[in-house]
This record gives C-alpha cells, structure tokens and sequence, in this order.
C-alpha cells in the first residue's frame, strides 16, 4: 500500500512534546550568543503547536488566499489549481504574475502532486537500493532546478518572485497575512502573538502551506486505474498493456529508467526517479523571454538557480517530474514546448532519429536552448541515440499505446464525474 511520506524535519516537528518547541506568550525571543547555533525552521518557538490536521487546513485556506500577493489577485491556486491536479488550468506556456499581473514567468508551472519522498538535492546522489556505489548524478530538490529543498523553501519562491505574486520582502507578505481573512486562523494555530513578530509569522505561513502539501488525500491520494492494477481490483486493457510494456522496454520507450513504474521499498511508484536531466526540448518561442537569442534557460545552472551556474556539467538539466495525472496537464515539459501529451511522447522516438521534425529544417535550431559547450550534458540512453535517418525507438502504434497507458495515471479512477 502508498505510505505516508512526510520529511524526517517535519516529522519530527509534529511529534516533539509541545513543551519543547512552546513559547510563553509575553516572553520575546531569546537572543543567541554568537556560540549559539540559530534556531532551525522546525524550531521555531510558536505559542502553540497545532497538529497536522489543523495545518493542513489552515495551510489549504492559505493556499488560496489572493490576498498575499501584491496584485491582491494571485495565489498559489491561481497556478496550481486543485481542479487540474494542482496544476495550471489552461494551456499557457508560462503564467502572468507581478504587481499588476501581466509579467510572464519564465517557465512552465509544474503539477505540484506527487512531491512526497523528494530528496534534498544532491549533485552526486547514491541511492541505498540496488547499486549504491553508483552515481547517479544530480537528484532531488523541489522546483524544476532542484533549487528548493524542503516545501517551506518551495512555498517561498512564488510569494517573493517578481513575476509570481511578486512581494518585495517578508516584511510585505506578514503585512498583508496581518489584514487577511486568515489572521485569525493563524492566530488561533500558533498563538495569539504570532503576527506580532514577522519572523514567526513567516515561519508559520510557510510551515502551514508544506504541511498542506503532504495532505495525502490532496496531493498524493493514488487513486487512479494503474493503482487499482497494482492492487488487483482493475485490469489494463490490451492497449494500456502494450503501452506499458513499450514504457518499461529499454529498448523502446525506456521510460521506466527515469520513470519508475513499479513498487519501491513498499511504495506505490511515484513514476521519478527525481533525478535532473538534459534532453534538449526545444526552444519555445511562445514564451516572452525567449524573445531575446541571447537568453538561455539552463536549468540547475541557471538563470533562477544561481549556485551551481559555474558548474557545466549541470547546465541543461531539469528535474524530471512524475507522470501522474500527467493527461490531465495542458502543457509538457519545463517550457511548455508541447501542448499534446501524445508530441510529448513522440519527441523521444524522433529527437535524434528525425531532428528536421522536432526542431525545424534549420540545423542551428537544434538544442538551440543549449549551447555547444554543454551539449556533452544531453541524455543519449534509448530512446534516444539514434542517427538521423534510423527507424524511431517508438512507432506511432506504440507512441499511441504509451499514450493510453500514461492516461490510467490519472486519479479519481472510478469516481463519478462531476455535473456542470
């Protein structure tokens, strides 16, 4: 069966005595001597501390709460709306944001579901299952870059990004969370003070909003037909069936090798390895920053990630997100070059087989988001690899069986549809 995953921090957090982590209500925060390690988030000192239950639906309420953005439009659910898998709700390459919503982001918005069990990053990561004496390179991390490593870290890039709900410090975004409708739900979660103090109440929004984002039943409930497969009460048609196999075949689709598709250490598979990857998908000219031939989005190395930009080997990969409830997404990929899951698809079978027809006639089109330099980084396991001319690792039979396949990843298998 899926288990709950929740990281060990937060974890830990939620099951320390209250009396540890608790703050008598008039006594401010201790000031450390310069030996003293700082505080963590997991410690910081609430009034209260509420149980998972509480946060989660505090953090929900937050979650939708237009009032902490500087337009008074945007909130998280503006972008990742629970309606299409806490994803984008149409088929925009990027999503508009700032001050007055109407600045382009740089990148696809991606489904936040299935995140649970993410490590943090790591450039060189050793699994400790099956081989761990082997590198498998950059792993982990939230974002498409991997640059956020914990929920709260992630939840904070949009409320402060200038082109997301655009706050211009922490000191806006506690301003605004003082006059909102969940001032008193804070207040009642974390103690009667907690606004007072920015910090705090920054520590408490955050720490709400990742809570809700391992609600099991929210973002990772597995509930779709592949589920009821792995649990014996479904079974795949003859179509669904090729196309897994087409998708775990290492000389076909291969998509298993970053995709896992069958249960790990007990656990219904993510269908990530959480790894970071160069594929070379091709420049999107629908987005406003690739407007300029100068500009390039190279992934872990850059421009949003800015500590690994001196690392070449980094340059180009993206990480590579999980599948689930991916025919529910209006666009692919971490540019959004793709708007139909089944050229998604078939970029794989003809990226090296046929590059005229994924990237143009033009030869200089080719990996044009990559320069030459870092081209070495891009991957070249089946299904790629391939000279131009070869037959694709994937026939449009079989692209269209993997299709239907990804298609039961879907969750809500047997739920009635909602009437409009």
């Amino acid at each position: 069966m899926p288990r709950r995953f929740l990281s060990p921090f937060l974890l830990a957090w939620l099951l320390l005595p209250a009396a540890v982590i608790s703050l008598a209500a008039a006594a401010p925060p201790a000031v450390p001597s310069p030996a003293t390690r700082p505080p963590s988030f997991y410690e910081t000192p609430f009034e209260r501390r509420p149980d998972f239950g509480t946060l989660v639906a505090l953090g929900r309420s937050l979650f939708s709460d237009r009032a902490l953005s500087a337009s008074g439009q945007v909130s998280c659910a503006s972008c990742h709306d629970p309606a299409h898998a806490y994803g984008p709700p149409n088929r925009l390459p990027v999503q508009l944001g700032g001050p007055s919503r109407n600045q382009p982001g740089l990148r696809a918005v991606p489904s936040l579901t299935y995140h649970q069990g993410i490590p943090s990053f790591q450039e060189h990561f050793f699994d400790n299952d099956g081989n761990d004496s082997e590198d498998q390179g950059p792993t982990g991390g939230l974002d498409w870059d991997g640059r956020a490593d914990s929920g709260h870290e992630q939840a904070a890039g949009p409320l402060l990004s200038a082109f997301e709900m655009a706050n211009p410090d922490i000191e806006s975004v506690v301003a605004k969370l003082r006059t909102s409708a969940n001032a008193a739900s804070m207040r009642a979660a974390f103690g009667p003070h907690v606004l007072d103090d920015a910090g705090h109440a920054w520590n408490g929004l955050l720490l709400a909003l990742e809570v809700f984002q391992q609600s099991p039943a929210d973002f990772y409930p597995f509930t779709s037909k592949y589920d009821a497969v792995l649990r014996g009460q479904a079974t795949l048609t003859k179509q669904e069936a090729r196309g897994l196999a087409a998708f775990n075949d290492k000389t076909r689709g291969n998509c298993a090798a970053c995709h896992i598709s069958q249960i790990k250490r007990g656990a219904f598979p993510q269908f990530t390895d959480f790894g970071l990857i160069a594929i070379g998908v091709p420049r999107n000219p629908a987005i406003p920053a690739n407007a300029k031939p100068e500009y390039r989005d190279l992934g872990a190395c850059g421009p949003l990630r800015t500590d690994l930009k001196t690392h070449d080997d980094d340059c180009g990969r993206f990480r590579t997100p999980s599948l689930r409830n991916v025919a529910t997404r209006g666009v692919f990929f971490h540019n959004g070059a793709y708007t139909k899951l089944e050229d998604a698809v078939r970029f794989y079978a003809l990226r090296d087989s046929n590059p005229a027809r994924v990237y143009g006639v033009a030869r200089s089109a080719r990996f044009a988001d990559l320069p030459e330099k870092y081209r070495d980084n891009l991957n070249q396991e089946a299904p790629f690899g391939a000279r131009p001319g070869n037959r694709p690792a994937l026939t449009e039979a079989e692209v269209a069986d993997v299709v239907a396949f990804l298609k039961t990843l879907t969750d809500g298998y047997g739920t009635p549809a909602k009437k409009d």
